[in-house]
């Protein structure tokens, strides 16, 4: 599975494209009150990852067991410091509401930690390259 993010940003504008394999779409995002930039920053985005993971891979890992999964609410919470400094003390917390045995349930939500593709991206510490620079100068 090959993911792209792409960011487009000028005056008053920002778009955002996501693509998965071959299935792209757009995700709202607003640009900044002060024109240039985004509404949203890296921050925001690392820990609503985080969250989108850990929910969508709570049903993946439940149908894989057969359990149904009615509900999943998930909170992210981090701490950023100065410039260029990475997160710390990043913890999520999970509430599920599922049918089965609240053991089964208990087991599906550590397995999921285990297995999340993002959470265990930060927790390995994933080599991040700047493969390229094009500079269009006025």
């Amino acid at each position: 599975m090959r993911i792209r993010a792409r960011v487009h940003n000028s005056e008053d504008r920002h778009d955002v494209t996501l693509c998965t394999n071959d299935t792209e779409h757009r995700l709202a995002v607003a640009p900044k009150a002060t024109g240039f930039g985004s509404s949203t920053n890296g921050g925001e985005l690392l820990l609503l990852a985080l969250a989108t993971c850990y929910c969508n891979d709570v049903y993946r890992e439940a149908a894989k067991r057969g359990l149904r999964v009615e509900r999943v609410e998930v909170e992210v919470e981090g701490d950023f410091g100065a410039e260029g400094e990475p997160a710390k003390n990043v913890t999520y917390r999970a509430k599920v509401t599922a049918h089965g045995r609240e053991s089964e349930i208990r087991e599906l939500l550590a397995h999921t930690d285990r297995v999340a593709e993002i959470q265990n991206t930060l927790r390995v510490g994933t080599r991040v390259t700047l493969a390229g620079i094009e500079v269009v100068a006025r």
